[in-house]
Protein backbone atom coordinates (compact mmCIF):
# COMPACT_ATOMS: atom_id res chain seq x y z
CA UNK A 1 0.00 0.00 0.00
CA UNK A 2 1.57 3.15 -1.44
CA UNK A 3 1.61 5.93 1.48
CA UNK A 4 -2.18 8.25 1.93
CA UNK A 5 -1.59 11.47 2.85
CA UNK A 6 -4.21 12.59 5.12
CA UNK A 7 -5.52 16.09 6.28
CA UNK A 8 -7.63 16.10 9.47
CA UNK A 9 -10.55 17.98 10.19
CA UNK A 10 -11.27 18.04 14.09
CA UNK A 11 -8.01 16.38 15.24
CA UNK A 12 -8.85 17.16 19.18
CA UNK A 13 -12.08 15.77 19.24
CA UNK A 14 -12.73 12.32 19.99
CA UNK A 15 -12.57 10.72 16.22
CA UNK A 16 -10.08 12.97 15.55
CA UNK A 17 -7.98 11.30 18.11
CA UNK A 18 -9.17 7.89 17.59
CA UNK A 19 -7.92 8.64 13.58
CA UNK A 20 -4.36 9.69 14.71
CA UNK A 21 -4.40 6.31 16.66
CA UNK A 22 -4.89 4.50 13.27
CA UNK A 23 -2.67 6.53 11.28
CA UNK A 24 0.23 6.75 14.36
CA UNK A 25 -0.21 2.43 13.83
CA UNK A 26 0.55 2.82 10.12
CA UNK A 27 3.55 5.44 9.35
CA UNK A 28 4.08 3.45 5.79
CA UNK A 29 0.77 3.71 4.77
CA UNK A 30 -0.53 7.05 6.13
CA UNK A 31 0.99 10.59 6.46
CA UNK A 32 -0.77 13.30 8.09
CA UNK A 33 0.06 16.43 6.33
CA UNK A 34 -2.51 19.04 7.40
CA UNK A 35 -4.70 19.07 10.65
CA UNK A 36 -7.45 21.49 12.24
CA UNK A 37 -8.78 22.01 15.43
CA UNK A 38 -11.67 24.11 17.04
CA UNK A 39 -10.32 26.00 20.03
CA UNK A 40 -8.14 23.01 22.23
CA UNK A 41 -5.01 24.78 21.32
CA UNK A 42 -2.38 23.15 23.55
CA UNK A 43 -4.01 19.72 22.58
CA UNK A 44 -3.53 20.44 18.94
CA UNK A 45 0.20 21.94 19.53
CA UNK A 46 1.08 18.80 21.46
CA UNK A 47 -0.57 16.39 18.01
CA UNK A 48 1.28 18.78 15.94
CA UNK A 49 4.69 18.18 17.67
CA UNK A 50 4.36 14.50 17.22
CA UNK A 51 3.27 14.53 13.62
CA UNK A 52 4.48 17.12 12.12
CA UNK A 53 1.85 18.12 9.39
CA UNK A 54 3.20 20.88 6.93
CA UNK A 55 0.30 23.09 8.33
CA UNK A 56 -2.26 23.49 11.00
CA UNK A 57 -5.01 25.53 11.05
CA UNK A 58 -7.08 26.67 14.66
CA UNK A 59 -10.50 28.03 14.30
CA UNK A 60 -10.56 30.49 16.91
CA UNK A 61 -8.28 32.88 15.33
CA UNK A 62 -7.38 34.76 18.67
CA UNK A 63 -5.06 31.56 19.85
CA UNK A 64 -3.01 31.86 16.20
CA UNK A 65 -0.16 33.57 17.57
CA UNK A 66 -0.25 31.70 20.60
CA UNK A 67 -0.11 28.25 18.47
CA UNK A 68 2.07 29.55 16.25
CA UNK A 69 4.82 30.74 18.80
CA UNK A 70 4.62 27.39 20.47
CA UNK A 71 5.44 25.74 16.84
CA UNK A 72 7.42 28.10 15.78
CA UNK A 73 10.77 26.02 16.01
CA UNK A 74 8.98 23.45 14.08
CA UNK A 75 8.61 25.03 10.71
CA UNK A 76 4.72 24.00 10.91
CA UNK A 77 2.36 26.93 9.06
CA UNK A 78 -0.20 28.02 11.08
CA UNK A 79 -3.91 29.23 9.75
CA UNK A 80 -6.68 30.49 11.69
CA UNK A 81 -10.31 31.32 11.73
CA UNK A 82 -12.73 29.30 8.69
CA UNK A 83 -10.75 30.19 6.34
CA UNK A 84 -7.54 28.43 7.42
CA UNK A 85 -9.75 25.22 8.25
CA UNK A 86 -11.15 25.87 4.31
CA UNK A 87 -6.87 25.85 3.53
CA UNK A 88 -6.31 22.89 5.49
CA UNK A 89 -9.52 20.95 4.07
CA UNK A 90 -7.54 21.40 0.22
CA UNK A 91 -4.13 21.28 1.25
CA UNK A 92 -2.85 20.87 -2.00
CA UNK A 93 -0.46 17.77 -0.78
CA UNK A 94 -3.13 15.67 0.91
CA UNK A 95 -5.07 12.84 -1.14
CA UNK A 96 -7.84 12.16 1.45
CA UNK A 97 -9.69 14.37 4.31
CA UNK A 98 -11.00 13.16 7.17
CA UNK A 99 -13.69 15.66 7.98
CA UNK A 100 -14.53 15.34 12.22
CA UNK A 101 -15.54 18.52 13.01
CA UNK A 102 -19.07 18.66 14.89
CA UNK A 103 -21.46 20.83 13.95
CA UNK A 104 -22.46 22.96 10.72
CA UNK A 105 -18.97 24.40 10.48
CA UNK A 106 -17.66 21.25 9.30
CA UNK A 107 -19.69 22.14 5.86
CA UNK A 108 -17.99 24.75 4.25
CA UNK A 109 -14.35 22.85 4.91
CA UNK A 110 -15.72 19.24 3.63
CA UNK A 111 -17.12 21.13 0.67
CA UNK A 112 -13.69 22.83 0.18
CA UNK A 113 -12.46 19.53 0.00
CA UNK A 114 -14.75 17.93 -2.54
CA UNK A 115 -14.42 20.69 -4.75
CA UNK A 116 -10.41 20.29 -4.72
CA UNK A 117 -10.76 16.72 -5.81
CA UNK A 118 -10.17 15.14 -2.74
CA UNK A 119 -11.70 11.59 -1.07
CA UNK A 120 -13.41 12.62 2.16
CA UNK A 121 -13.48 10.35 4.45
CA UNK A 122 -16.90 11.65 6.54
CA UNK A 123 -17.29 12.17 9.52
CA UNK A 124 -19.51 15.00 10.34
CA UNK A 125 -23.40 14.52 9.91
CA UNK A 126 -24.36 17.63 9.67
CA UNK A 127 -23.25 17.92 5.80
CA UNK A 128 -25.66 15.46 4.86
CA UNK A 129 -28.28 16.60 7.29
CA UNK A 130 -28.31 20.03 6.86
CA UNK A 131 -27.31 20.33 2.95
CA UNK A 132 -27.46 16.56 1.61
CA UNK A 133 -29.27 17.15 -1.77
CA UNK A 134 -26.28 19.76 -2.65
CA UNK A 135 -23.70 17.62 -0.84
CA UNK A 136 -24.27 14.85 -2.85
CA UNK A 137 -24.90 16.72 -6.32
CA UNK A 138 -21.20 18.17 -5.48
CA UNK A 139 -19.62 14.84 -4.62
CA UNK A 140 -20.95 13.54 -8.15
CA UNK A 141 -19.66 16.57 -9.71
CA UNK A 142 -16.40 16.18 -8.51
CA UNK A 143 -16.21 12.30 -8.79
CA UNK A 144 -15.03 12.75 -5.50
CA UNK A 145 -14.35 9.08 -3.28
CA UNK A 146 -17.21 9.57 -0.50
CA UNK A 147 -16.35 6.95 2.31
CA UNK A 148 -18.39 7.37 5.65
CA UNK A 149 -16.99 6.75 8.66
CA UNK A 150 -19.88 6.90 11.31
CA UNK A 151 -20.49 3.32 12.37
CA UNK A 152 -23.65 2.57 11.45
CA UNK A 153 -23.41 3.99 7.94
CA UNK A 154 -19.72 2.65 7.48
CA UNK A 155 -21.38 -0.98 8.50
CA UNK A 156 -23.98 -0.65 5.27
CA UNK A 157 -20.82 0.96 3.19
CA UNK A 158 -18.87 -2.31 4.12
CA UNK A 159 -21.87 -4.95 2.89
CA UNK A 160 -23.42 -2.63 0.17
CA UNK A 161 -23.75 -4.29 -2.77
CA UNK A 162 -25.52 -1.46 -5.02
CA UNK A 163 -29.06 -0.18 -5.25
CA UNK A 164 -31.92 -2.56 -6.72
CA UNK A 165 -34.71 -0.38 -5.97
CA UNK A 166 -36.04 -2.61 -3.08
CA UNK A 167 -33.46 -2.96 -0.03
CA UNK A 168 -34.04 -2.11 3.89
CA UNK A 169 -31.26 -0.54 5.60
CA UNK A 170 -31.71 -1.51 9.35
CA UNK A 171 -29.80 0.84 11.56
CA UNK A 172 -28.95 -0.60 14.91
CA UNK A 173 -29.57 1.60 17.91
CA UNK A 174 -27.53 0.91 21.34
CA UNK A 175 -30.97 2.60 23.10
CA UNK A 176 -29.17 4.92 25.37
CA UNK A 177 -28.92 4.87 28.87
CA UNK A 178 -32.72 5.82 29.40
CA UNK A 179 -33.86 3.26 27.52
CA UNK A 180 -37.41 1.91 29.42
CA UNK A 181 -37.17 5.48 31.78
CA UNK A 182 -40.61 6.68 32.24
CA UNK A 183 -41.22 10.50 31.31
CA UNK A 184 -41.12 11.37 34.94
CA UNK A 185 -37.83 10.56 35.33
CA UNK A 186 -36.70 11.43 31.87
CA UNK A 187 -37.65 15.24 32.85
CA UNK A 188 -35.29 14.70 35.83
CA UNK A 189 -32.32 13.79 33.58
CA UNK A 190 -29.22 15.82 34.59
CA UNK A 191 -26.34 16.49 31.98
CA UNK A 192 -23.99 14.22 34.19
CA UNK A 193 -26.32 11.66 33.82
CA UNK A 194 -26.89 11.95 29.74
CA UNK A 195 -23.46 11.84 29.24
CA UNK A 196 -22.92 8.33 30.54
CA UNK A 197 -22.99 5.79 27.38
CA UNK A 198 -23.34 2.64 28.18
CA UNK A 199 -20.91 1.35 25.01
CA UNK A 200 -19.26 4.12 22.82
CA UNK A 201 -16.97 6.75 23.77
CA UNK A 202 -17.87 9.75 22.05
CA UNK A 203 -18.03 13.57 22.28
CA UNK A 204 -20.77 15.57 24.55
CA UNK A 205 -22.89 16.40 21.52
CA UNK A 206 -23.25 13.51 20.26
CA UNK A 207 -23.46 11.63 23.56
CA UNK A 208 -26.51 13.76 24.37
CA UNK A 209 -27.79 12.76 20.92
CA UNK A 210 -27.52 9.19 21.68
CA UNK A 211 -29.75 9.85 24.58
CA UNK A 212 -32.90 11.53 22.97
CA UNK A 213 -32.31 9.39 19.81
CA UNK A 214 -32.18 11.99 18.09
CA UNK A 215 -28.34 10.77 16.86
CA UNK A 216 -30.25 7.75 15.46
CA UNK A 217 -32.80 10.26 13.06
CA UNK A 218 -30.22 11.78 12.06
CA UNK A 219 -28.23 9.06 10.70
CA UNK A 220 -31.56 8.42 9.11
CA UNK A 221 -31.34 11.35 7.12
CA UNK A 222 -27.65 10.90 6.50
CA UNK A 223 -28.40 6.87 4.88
CA UNK A 224 -31.15 8.35 2.57
CA UNK A 225 -28.65 10.94 1.04
CA UNK A 226 -25.67 8.45 1.11
CA UNK A 227 -27.16 5.18 -0.11
CA UNK A 228 -30.18 6.30 -2.09
CA UNK A 229 -32.51 4.93 -0.32
CA UNK A 230 -36.31 6.13 0.43
CA UNK A 231 -36.68 7.36 4.29
CA UNK A 232 -39.79 4.47 4.17
CA UNK A 233 -37.46 2.08 3.70
CA UNK A 234 -34.99 2.65 6.35
CA UNK A 235 -35.40 1.08 9.92
CA UNK A 236 -34.44 1.85 13.50
CA UNK A 237 -33.79 -1.40 16.03
CA UNK A 238 -32.73 -1.37 19.17
CA UNK A 239 -29.68 -3.53 19.70
CA UNK A 240 -28.27 -2.91 23.24
CA UNK A 241 -24.58 -5.01 23.05
CA UNK A 242 -24.10 -2.76 19.77
CA UNK A 243 -21.96 -5.46 18.00
CA UNK A 244 -24.27 -5.29 14.56
CA UNK A 245 -23.62 -1.99 13.39
CA UNK A 246 -26.40 -2.08 11.12
CA UNK A 247 -27.69 -4.37 7.91
CA UNK A 248 -28.52 -4.63 4.50
CA UNK A 249 -31.94 -6.72 3.85
CA UNK A 250 -32.03 -7.19 0.53
CA UNK A 251 -35.65 -8.14 -1.80
CA UNK A 252 -34.63 -12.03 -1.80
CA UNK A 253 -34.47 -12.32 1.70
CA UNK A 254 -30.49 -12.18 2.82
CA UNK A 255 -29.79 -9.55 5.73
CA UNK A 256 -26.12 -8.39 5.54
CA UNK A 257 -24.87 -7.13 8.68
CA UNK A 258 -21.40 -5.87 9.80
CA UNK A 259 -20.00 -6.51 12.99
CA UNK A 260 -17.68 -5.74 15.29
CA UNK A 261 -16.86 -4.47 19.44
CA UNK A 262 -17.76 -0.98 19.50
CA UNK A 263 -14.72 0.89 18.90
CA UNK A 264 -14.13 3.93 16.18
CA UNK A 265 -10.83 3.06 15.37
CA UNK A 266 -12.39 0.02 12.92
CA UNK A 267 -14.90 2.60 10.57
CA UNK A 268 -12.04 5.02 11.06
CA UNK A 269 -9.20 2.15 9.72
CA UNK A 270 -11.99 1.26 7.01
CA UNK A 271 -12.17 4.57 5.77
CA UNK A 272 -8.80 6.16 5.44
CA UNK A 273 -7.29 2.44 3.81
CA UNK A 274 -10.12 2.10 1.29
CA UNK A 275 -10.43 -0.18 -0.85
CA UNK A 276 -7.85 -2.00 1.21
CA UNK A 277 -7.39 -3.41 4.91
CA UNK A 278 -5.38 -2.46 7.85
CA UNK A 279 -4.85 -3.83 11.22
CA UNK A 280 -6.07 -1.82 14.02
CA UNK A 281 -5.91 -2.50 18.30
CA UNK A 282 -9.23 -3.14 18.26
CA UNK A 283 -9.34 -6.62 19.53
CA UNK A 284 -11.06 -9.07 17.36
CA UNK A 285 -14.54 -10.26 18.41
CA UNK A 286 -14.96 -13.24 20.09
CA UNK A 287 -18.35 -14.88 18.85
CA UNK A 288 -18.05 -17.73 21.39
CA UNK A 289 -17.94 -15.17 24.38
CA UNK A 290 -21.19 -13.20 23.12
CA UNK A 291 -23.81 -14.73 24.97
CA UNK A 292 -26.37 -13.55 22.99
CA UNK A 293 -27.40 -10.57 20.06
CA UNK A 294 -30.82 -8.79 21.68
CA UNK A 295 -33.35 -6.66 18.79
CA UNK A 296 -36.36 -4.73 20.32
CA UNK A 297 -38.08 -2.05 19.12
CA UNK A 298 -37.21 1.46 19.62
CA UNK A 299 -38.97 3.43 22.51
CA UNK A 300 -42.17 4.88 22.32
CA UNK A 301 -41.72 8.62 20.42
CA UNK A 302 -44.60 10.08 23.78
CA UNK A 303 -41.22 9.65 25.66
CA UNK A 304 -38.29 9.77 22.82
CA UNK A 305 -39.80 11.76 20.15
CA UNK A 306 -36.74 12.96 18.38
CA UNK A 307 -36.35 9.69 16.38
CA UNK A 308 -39.87 10.28 14.80
CA UNK A 309 -38.94 14.48 14.69
CA UNK A 310 -36.11 13.13 12.36
CA UNK A 311 -38.21 11.35 10.00
CA UNK A 312 -40.76 14.14 9.65
CA UNK A 313 -38.53 16.62 8.37
CA UNK A 314 -36.59 14.19 6.02
CA UNK A 315 -40.15 13.11 4.52
CA UNK A 316 -41.03 17.13 4.33
CA UNK A 317 -38.09 17.73 2.18
CA UNK A 318 -36.63 21.02 0.95
CA UNK A 319 -34.57 22.98 3.97
CA UNK A 320 -36.27 21.16 6.95
CA UNK A 321 -33.65 18.78 7.97
CA UNK A 322 -31.31 22.09 8.44
CA UNK A 323 -34.20 23.04 10.70
CA UNK A 324 -33.72 20.49 12.65
CA UNK A 325 -30.03 20.09 12.64
CA UNK A 326 -30.05 23.99 13.79
CA UNK A 327 -32.44 23.75 16.52
CA UNK A 328 -31.08 20.49 18.01
CA UNK A 329 -27.46 21.89 18.04
CA UNK A 330 -29.36 24.70 20.47
CA UNK A 331 -31.49 22.72 22.35
CA UNK A 332 -28.21 20.29 23.42
CA UNK A 333 -26.03 23.23 23.86
CA UNK A 334 -28.08 25.06 26.39
CA UNK A 335 -29.28 21.26 27.79
CA UNK A 336 -25.57 21.08 28.75
CA UNK A 337 -25.56 24.33 29.98
CA UNK A 338 -28.11 23.30 32.26
CA UNK A 339 -30.69 25.92 30.99
CA UNK A 340 -33.40 23.55 29.50
CA UNK A 341 -34.52 19.92 31.05
CA UNK A 342 -34.00 16.71 29.20
CA UNK A 343 -37.43 16.64 28.01
CA UNK A 344 -37.52 20.11 26.78
CA UNK A 345 -34.63 19.45 24.06
CA UNK A 346 -37.34 17.81 21.60
CA UNK A 347 -40.08 20.93 22.68
CA UNK A 348 -37.52 23.13 21.19
CA UNK A 349 -36.76 21.41 18.34
CA UNK A 350 -40.60 20.57 17.69
CA UNK A 351 -41.46 24.25 18.04
CA UNK A 352 -39.02 25.37 15.89
CA UNK A 353 -39.71 23.32 13.03
CA UNK A 354 -43.20 24.43 13.37
CA UNK A 355 -42.16 27.86 12.96
CA UNK A 356 -39.93 28.12 10.32
CA UNK A 357 -40.81 26.83 7.32
CA UNK A 358 -38.08 27.12 4.40
CA UNK A 359 -38.15 27.22 1.15
CA UNK A 360 -36.52 25.13 -0.44
CA UNK A 361 -32.62 25.84 -0.78
CA UNK A 362 -30.82 26.32 -4.12
CA UNK A 363 -27.32 26.73 -2.95
CA UNK A 364 -25.11 26.33 0.46
CA UNK A 365 -25.42 29.74 1.19
CA UNK A 366 -29.25 29.47 1.14
CA UNK A 367 -28.68 26.50 4.06
CA UNK A 368 -27.03 29.12 5.86
CA UNK A 369 -29.52 31.33 6.03
CA UNK A 370 -31.94 28.84 6.82
CA UNK A 371 -29.74 27.74 9.96
CA UNK A 372 -30.23 31.24 11.39
CA UNK A 373 -33.27 31.85 10.79
CA UNK A 374 -33.51 28.07 12.78
CA UNK A 375 -30.66 28.86 15.60
CA UNK A 376 -32.48 32.49 16.51
CA UNK A 377 -36.15 30.76 16.65
CA UNK A 378 -34.74 27.67 18.96
CA UNK A 379 -33.29 30.96 21.00
CA UNK A 380 -36.14 32.44 21.21
CA UNK A 381 -37.77 28.83 22.66
CA UNK A 382 -34.90 27.90 25.03
CA UNK A 383 -35.11 31.46 26.71
CA UNK A 384 -38.92 30.09 27.65
CA UNK A 385 -38.04 27.08 29.04
CA UNK A 386 -36.60 26.62 32.95
CA UNK A 387 -35.15 23.47 33.86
Amino acid sequence: MAIKTISLLGSTGSIGQSALDVIASHPDSFQLVAMAAGGRADTLIEQAIRFRPQVVAIYQEHLREYVASRLAPFGIQVLAGEAGVVQVASWESCQMVLSAIVGAAGLRPTLAAIRANKDVALANKECLVSAGELFMAEVARHQSCLVPVDSEHNAIFQVWQGYAGGERLILTASGGPFRGWSSEQLAAVTPKQALCHPNWSMGNKITIDSATLMNKGLEVIEAHWLFGVPWQNIDVVVHPESIIHSMVAHPDGSVLAQMGVPDMRTPIAVALAWPLRVATNVPTLDLTRLGKLTFLPVPDQKDFPCLHLAYQALAAGGGTTAVLNAANEVAVAAFLQERISFTAIAQVIQTTLEKVVPAKPVDIESIFEIDHQARHCAMSQVALHNP
